[in-house]
């Protein structure tokens, strides 16, 4: 009998002790969790260039402010709303305004911006001229498949008087049926991946390939430099952070915004991109 009420004694005596011992780590990993009322860890979805590296420059930031940021990377448009829509992200940063309306609008996404972080200009790249004022009559340009970049790669031509649209058009819309006048009889091809526009340009397919920024970026086009034409400053192609509806809320995407727009963050870009990617105010639009 006093085997067993010895023993019983010595595992009450273990157990308490466990659960001080418990009970003060407990406290301090919950300390963090509590005070914001969420998880503190962040998976955001992103494009490699100039996103994923813009979010590795902000994890010590944020883990400053007890977040833990995981960044998955994504080489295409299509699966980081699909990752963002199933749960599988938090976030993700990797698009424009125009597109992301337009993928809500087609696939009925309940996501919303939760702030303006940069805006790549857009280029238009050539093998075979080096100033636009070269573009010979029947000359061959190449966009993509994406129909929320027509009216910006359009918006590029008419601004280089090269086309004119119809009166009244939308051009954050407009398509290349919107098209009024083409003096020099260019000719489009508007069905290619964006993920191809660089394999493009570097087999030499058109006279003219418009290359959106993170794609350039990949086979060392600068947008500034390189390119024979580029995207106007006034632009509403402002690159976003996007989250399910009502996330935009909760501090740690807060948090995220915040950090993206710090003079830490500013300073990378500025020096990282030379003016090629520019942070903008994150009511930008």
């Amino acid at each position: 009998m006093k085997k067993i009420l010895g023993f019983a004694t010595t595992v009450l005596l273990t157990a308490a002790l466990a659960a001080c011992g418990t009970g003060s780590n407990s406290s301090s990993s919950d300390s963090t969790t509590a005070s914001s009322g969420e998880n503190t860890k962040l998976v955001v979805g992103a494009s490699v260039t100039p996103h994923a590296e813009i979010l590795e420059q902000a994890k010590p930031l944020l883990a400053e402010e007890g977040i833990d940021l995981e960044i998955q990377t994504f080489d295409d448009y299509i699966l980081p709303n699909k990752a963002l829509e199933n749960g599988d992200i938090d976030a993700n940063y990797f698009q424009h305004i125009p597109y992301l309306n337009k993928q809500i609008a087609d696939n009925g996404y309940d996501f919303v911006n939760a702030g303006a972080i940069h805006i790549e200009p857009m280029g238009l790249y050539s093998q075979r001229i080096d100033d636009i004022a070269d573009l010979a009559d029947g000359a061959t340009v190449i966009t993509s498949n994406s129909e929320s970049d027509w009216g910006r790669i359009l918006t590029i031509l008419q601004d280089a008087d090269l086309i004119t649209l119809k009166d009244g058009v939308d051009t954050e819309t407009a398509t290349f049926d919107d098209i009024a006048e083409n003096p020099k009889n260019l000719e489009f091809k508007h069905d290619i991946d964006p993920s191809l526009l660089a394999t493009a340009y570097q087999n030499d397919e058109a006279d003219l390939v418009a290359i959106n920024a993170n794609f350039a970026f990949g086979i060392d086009l600068n947008p500034v430099d390189d390119s024979v034409l580029l995207e106007a400053d006034n632009s509403p192609y402002v690159n976003v952070i996007a989250v399910r509806k009502g996330d935009e809320n909760t501090d740690k995407i807060k948090k995220l915004v915040e950090v993206l727009h710090s003079d830490e963050i500013k300073d990378f870009v500025d020096q990282e991109w030379q003016g090629s990617v520019k942070i903008v105010d994150a009511d930008a639009q």
